[in-house]
């Protein structure tokens, strides 16, 4: 008896392209004896399907609930349509229609079959260091336009030999329709030269052992990662990380150190399953581990200078797999750029910026379309909860979790320091990867290349352009340009309540009652001054600014943020003369105490109260990199107990002042308290001071934004203090710092009623 067959048309949307999804599809057919067609288009994945119903209902169910590893489906239908008689099941062309309405596909780290290729002498990608498949390998590095196809990437210019195509079109293959698929015969070439462009010939030698003996050796090496260059040297070598240092003008900001192997990592390091989790992750960012019971050889006064941490990561394409397995040393592995400037990708770019840096060029031919730092990501000690500090490789440049109610396209250019860049041009939200300082002119063409890329890649303009209210801002500089010449809307956000924003529509908080908690080094308020310690009301759509850190004089600008000692200046009382006499010449203190006598403009900074904190505390006096002075600051303490602490201020809720924190600290300083206790102490104060703000409002959810909530312990302290029907919100895939602004002017614009 012949049973009743139909077809049903299935859409897929979401992280569904370049993640091995067709291939997927098509075994799944084969295996309920389906047949039909599965393509990829402008919207995500289609699926034409023919068969017995009960047997579509479960190829369906199974593809919902069992997808591959690497995709994030956000959206699915199934509707039954006019029958097709289908004589088999075939994966065909894409057909682009309209303009792209699906997330983007970020890098993906190697995954563990292709490592065992590239180490197996039996198989034909021994030793190749591009070797990837459905499951791995660059996507956003490499696109040029989607959907995304071997013919929209960089990869193209790469045509496949007999023996790849075969793979490419083998449903048993792993490489089934991996577009990014390449081997030693027609890939990419990798080379070594020296620093004067001379190429090394080393016949049958390994390049990977050749470059590895001379990291041994004490050289410097830029190696041309698939998604930019990283500058790297023994981690163990005095010499050699101070030398990279110098040469990098890079002081004293922690470098990143790239183990060999887990085992290896497990060996010299405590870690726990979290840190596992996370290095091993397929985006497989710097994971920042605590040096408790330290046990190896790294050179950690010049690695990881003067700090309690040590940001790590493990190998996560081809290259850098290659070669840790010939390395029996942890490397130094950092941008690949000047310090302040962005990560290089190119290859005449590295010659011309970096060969007074590097001793040696670990190059390749591929063309890299969208460069990207390394992710980084720490996990506070009690409560193990995660706090992202930079967002690129891996996550970039898609944000899921978010619906948008507008009809508008919308680009959110965010702030100044710590730059993204937010696009709305359909049902997607687009976070791109972070990009920097905008005060470099490289960053900003960087950061301009980005916003023009995204504008090509969905042939979208923007209708709305969001900019933050800090007339001065590349970002808010260039928003006015593109809104002009593309005759688009201009809206201006302030900088804490686009923070605000940006941690309520993570959690998606718009129908509660929030107290917004903002703490950061700076942003233009709505009262022109500068704030930066800020308690935002919101229910209704409506943020109302509802108590603020009491103001104190902001001076000098930059000089300011750059040196903890004049933050110490202007919070400092008569009492402690002795104290600015050592920090000051007399001239600098007969000027500045003048300034102080002139000023106007104030601030409610907790990032700059950070800073005084730590030069009271002789911790530091000048900051060689941003928030150098409050990483110190934590990094001086061990633990904590909460029941030995003691508050600096008398009523926060009903005046937070700086001033009064600083004249409590000095005092217990004349009391020889030690250090690390009165920092305990001043965490405390700050932890303890946002509950009294709460309980006096009556509120119930507090959400919290700003660099400050970096500071992984005041995490803890907030989690640890919190009564128990209070709910705490920080940001889950974003980072606190300014990183998010982009992508809270969008919900705000989209959410607040102003």
């Amino acid at each position: 008896m012949l049973t009743m067959q139909k077809t049903y048309k299935i859409l897929i949307s979401g992280q569904v392209q370049g993640v091995g999804f067709r291939p997927y599809v098509y075994t799944l057919a084969a295996e309920f004896s389906l047949n039909g067609t599965v393509s990829n288009n402008e919207e995500g994945v289609i699926i034409l399907i023919t068969g017995e119903e009960v047997n579509i209902n479960s190829f369906y169910d199974k593809l919902l609930h069992y997808p591959p590893p690497v995709s994030k489906i956000k959206n699915s239908s199934i509707t039954e349509i006019e029958f097709i008689d289908f004589k088999q099941f075939n994966i065909i062309p894409s057909a682009k229609e309209g303009n792209i309405n699906l997330p983007l596909t970020p890098d993906f780290a190697i995954c563990d079959d292709c490592k065992k290729d590239i180490i197996n002498s039996a198989n034909r990608r021994f030793n190749y260091p591009f070797t990837t498949c459905v499951n791995c390998g660059p996507r956003w590095s490499v696109t040029q336009h989607f959907p995304f196809e071997r013919e929209n990437t960089s990869i193209e210019e790469y045509k496949m030999c007999d023996e790849c195509q075969h793979e490419y079109t083998n449903p048993s293959d792993r490489r089934f329709h991996s577009q990014t698929n390449t081997c030693n015969t027609c890939g990419i070439d990798i080379y070594l030269i020296d620093n004067k462009g001379n190429r090394i010939e080393l016949k049958n030698k390994n390049i990977f052992e050749y470059t590895a003996n001379l990291l041994h050796e004490g050289k410097i090496i830029a190696i041309k990662n698939t998604s930019g260059y990283l500058l790297c040297c023994n981690a163990e070598n005095t010499k050699t990380v101070k030398e990279l240092r110098l040469r990098k003008n890079r002081p004293n900001k922690p470098f990143a150190v790239l183990y060999p192997s887990m085992e290896f990592l497990q060996n010299e390091l405590e870690i726990s399953q979290k840190h596992i989790n996370s290095l091993t992750s397929t985006e497989r960012p710097i994971t920042i581990i605590p040096l408790k019971n330290y046990k190896g050889n790294i050179a950690l006064n010049v690695v990881a200078p003067k700090l309690n941490q040590l940001g790590v990561m493990l190998p996560y394409t081809g290259i850098l797999q290659l070669l840790a397995n010939q390395l029996n040393f942890p490397i130094v592995a950092t941008s690949g750029n000047i310090h302040g400037s962005p990560i290089i990708s190119n290859t005449h770019e590295a010659l011309e910026n970096l060969t007074s840096v590097a001793d040696y060029f670990l190059q390749h031919n591929l063309h890299i379309e969208h460069p990207q730092d390394d992710s980084v990501v720490k996990f506070s000690n009690k409560f193990h909860k995660e706090v992202v500090f930079r967002r690129s490789r891996g996550y970039a440049p898609n944000y899921f979790d978010i619906e948008i109610n507008s009809a508008e396209k919308i680009m959110a250019l965010g702030a100044h320091l710590k730059s993204s860049i937010t696009f709305y041009p359909n049902q997607f939200v687009y976070v791109s990867q972070y990009l920097g300082n905008l005060d470099n002119y490289d960053v900003y063409k960087r950061f301009v290349t980005t916003a023009s890329s995204f504008i090509d890649i969905f042939e979208q303009q923007p209708q709305v352009i969001l900019i933050d209210k800090h007339p001065t801002y590349e970002s808010s500089k260039y928003g006015m340009e593109l809104a002009e010449k593309t005759n688009a809307k201009l809206i201006e956000i302030q900088h804490h309540k686009a923070h605000f924003t940006a941690v309520l529509g993570e959690h998606n908080l718009f129908n509660e009652h929030v107290l917004g908690v903002i703490f950061d080094g700076t942003g233009l308020g709505d009262d022109g001054q500068i704030w930066g310690g800020e308690f935002f009301d919101y229910q209704h759509n409506t943020i109302t600014r509802i108590h603020h850190v009491e103001y104190f004089d902001w001076l000098l600008g930059d000089k300011m943020s750059n040196e903890p000692r004049v933050s110490l200046l202007a919070l400092s009382t008569e009492k402690m003369s002795a104290v600015l006499g050592q920090k000051f010449t007399e001239s600098e203190l007969k000027t500045y105490k003048t300034l102080l006598k002139e000023n106007k403009l104030k601030t409610s900074s907790v990032g700059r109260l950070f800073d005084a904190v730590a030069s009271l505390l002789n911790i530091t006096d000048y900051n060689s990199y941003e928030g150098e002075a409050a990483i110190l600051l934590e990094n001086r303490m061990e633990d904590y107990d909460l029941k030995n602490c003691i508050n600096y201020i008398s009523n926060p809720e009903k005046k937070l002042s700086a001033k009064e924190i600083i004249a409590n600290i000095y005092a217990d300083l004349q009391l020889n308290v030690s250090t690390e206790q009165i920092i305990t102490n001043f965490l405390f104060t700050l932890a303890n001071s946002i509950f009294s703000v709460a309980k006096k409002y009556n509120y119930k959810h507090i959400a919290f934004s700003g660099g400050v909530f970096q500071n992984t312990t005041l995490v803890d302290m907030l989690l640890e203090l919190a009564p128990k029907n209070y709910k705490l919100y920080f940001h889950k895939s974003l980072s606190p710092n300014d990183e998010n602004i982009s992508f809270g002017q969008l919900l705000y614009y989209t959410n607040i009623n102003d």
